[in-house]
């Protein structure tokens, strides 16, 4: 049956590949979402706290990231990989390849994900921040013990879907040679006309998703107080 419906995954070589592919997509998933978890957090507590009712309103950093998150996420992610490849040399020292698809991916990710922090804390009840600071919490514990911890079941979602996202971007990122399983389509099912081997990819894909969703969702279980 195999052979039949799936004559040229079938072949040891392919299948091999095909496993290799799927490293390669984890690999830029985790690296990309950890650096932009990171970043896009450190940006969106900025954007919240620096907005007009935030804790430390302040009109000229907010517009600043304001206005910066919104050019870089109307740039479609192909256009904006093409854009940063000199700068994806000089830092990665390649721009090929699973080491030149990470810096793409994080500056791709880190506005999706700062957007998506900001208003999850923006969703923080106010009379408990205000409680807080009657109390006399500085800034930082007022983020961390009020803004963060009320908000760790709706970042865990948000975190969710973007690592989801990224999945995405990384099968768009194989057009231009990132690898990973959008390459492993792209090659053998788009160009080589290998219908099996496209619809193999596209259900590893759909299996990185599913587990991502169903781990997502036991962690939301398990904070949600």
């Amino acid at each position: 049956m195999i052979e039949t419906w799936f004559p040229h995954m079938s072949n040891p070589r392919m299948i091999e590949e095909l496993l290799g592919c799927t490293v390669d997509t984890i690999i830029m998933v985790l690296t990309s979402a950890l650096i932009s978890f990171l970043f896009g957090l450190i940006v969106g507590v900025v954007l919240t706290i620096t907005r007009s009712d935030g804790l430390h309103p302040n009109k000229l950093i907010f517009n600043i990231l304001d206005k910066t998150i919104n050019i870089l996420r109307s740039i479609p992610f192909l256009i904006l990989i093409m854009i940063l490849i000199p700068a994806t040399r000089l830092i990665m020292g390649t721009s090929i390849g699973v080491n030149g698809a990470i810096f793409p991916l994080v500056i791709g990710t880190i506005p999706f994900y700062a957007r998506q922090i900001e208003s999850v804390l923006s969703e923080v009840d106010h009379g408990l921040i205000e409680a807080s600071e009657a109390m006399g919490c500085t800034t930082v514990e007022i983020i961390i013990h009020v803004m963060l911890h009320e908000s760790i079941p709706s970042i865990v979602r948000v975190s969710m879907i973007t690592i989801v996202n990224l999945i995405g971007l990384t099968a768009m990122a194989g057009a231009v040679g990132a690898g990973g399983l959008g390459d492993f389509a792209i090659r053998y099912g788009y160009q080589n006309y290998q219908t099996d081997s496209l619809w193999v990819s596209l259900a590893m894909i759909l299996l990185l998703v599913s587990i991502v969703q169903c781990v997502g969702g036991i962690i939301v279980k398990k904070t949600t107080h």
